[in-house]
């Protein structure tokens, strides 16, 4: 295994962590990105290639205010003011570790804080264990929640364990719609509850969905027989700030992404106080189905949880 300092996809002084199966890229330079997540050389993430080597100036308006790749981000979604030093400004990257890197934001005057975004690859396989940490660096109390907003590569059908027993949606999810509305019973074709999962087979009518589960994983298998598996903790007893409570959010987007959201609980921060959270990635060879409904749900869960073991 190894850390390294690299350019990639246009971009000078990234960093990659790397064993003999899975290689990680960090860029620092439009918001603290994984670009690459790949097992074998083939990577899970969507990456636009039109933004190669784009960076952001202060006050810019350019397609990079919607990076791709491996984004992070706090929240609540709706409440917090913008936060372009966080999300597309320049970072700051360093080697922690033998496949270890940091990555830290400049402050947000907007929201107080500044984050840092800590990487570890393991010595073998994919496992990768990525921690943000939002520190208050202002004068006043803030309010914030953890929320990954993780591109995977497109046409892929998601797979969240649900806990009806904990749901308070009827169908245990929503749908994000027009006018700034969330439908908690909705219908679509491409979604259905099957053997105690949330299965998303094709993109639905609209986009952003909304899942209340508290299994602490889901998988998202790609037509490139890969699967992606987020696994990260969930908190019954805490308070969920986001919209509709929250614990994970999906965004299909014309089958060219789908954005995998794990969404940590409310954290109220004093001045120089932090909070962290950690979520953990795998990315496994799975063969994706002839048919996009006809996936094997069980066989899909024991490879996930057999990734998570190892």
């Amino acid at each position: 295994m190894s850390a390294s300092w690299i350019d990639y996809a246009g971009y000078q002084g990234c960093v990659a962590l790397e064993n003999a199966d899975a290689r990680v890229v960090l860029g620092p330079h439009v918001g603290g990105r994984v670009i690459e997540y790949a097992w074998r050389g083939e990577n899970a993430l969507w990456l636009n290639p039109e933004h190669n080597g784009v960076t952001v100036e202060p006050g810019q308006r350019t397609p990079l205010l919607f990076p791709s790749g491996g984004r992070f981000d706090i929240g609540p979604e709706l409440i917090l003011p913008k936060r372009p030093e966080l999300w597309v400004g320049p970072w700051e990257a360093a080697i922690t570790g033998p496949s270890a890197a940091r990555m830290t934001s400049a402050p947000s005057p907007t929201v107080g804080v500044q984050l840092t975004r800590d990487f570890s690859l393991a010595a073998e396989g994919s496992h990768l264990a990525c921690t943000q940490t939002v520190r208050n660096v202002s004068d006043r109390s803030t309010r914030c929640n953890y929320w990954a907003r993780t591109f995977g590569r497109g046409h892929g059908i998601a797979v969240v364990p649900l806990t009806p027993e904990l749901s308070r949606f009827p169908h245990q999810y929503v749908m994000y719609v027009p006018g700034s509305g969330i439908d908690v019973r909705p219908e679509d074709p491409a979604i259905r509850v099957r053997d105690g999962f949330l299965e998303v087979f094709d993109t639905p009518a609209y986009p952003k969905l909304g899942i209340d589960s508290y299994a602490g994983w889901f998988a998202y298998l790609m037509p490139n027989d890969l699967l992606f598996i987020k696994r990260f903790p969930t908190y019954p007893d805490r308070v969920y700030i986001e919209a509709a409570g929250l614990t994970i959010s999906l965004w299909y987007y014309q089958d060219v992404v789908c954005e995998l959201e794990p969404i940590g609980p409310g954290e109220t921060l004093e001045p120089g106080a932090t909070a962290a959270f950690t979520e953990e990635w795998w990315v496994v060879p799975f063969a994706f189905p002839e048919r996009r409904d006809a996936l094997d749900l069980a066989r899909l869960a024991e490879a996930a949880q057999e990734a998570m073991a190892g």
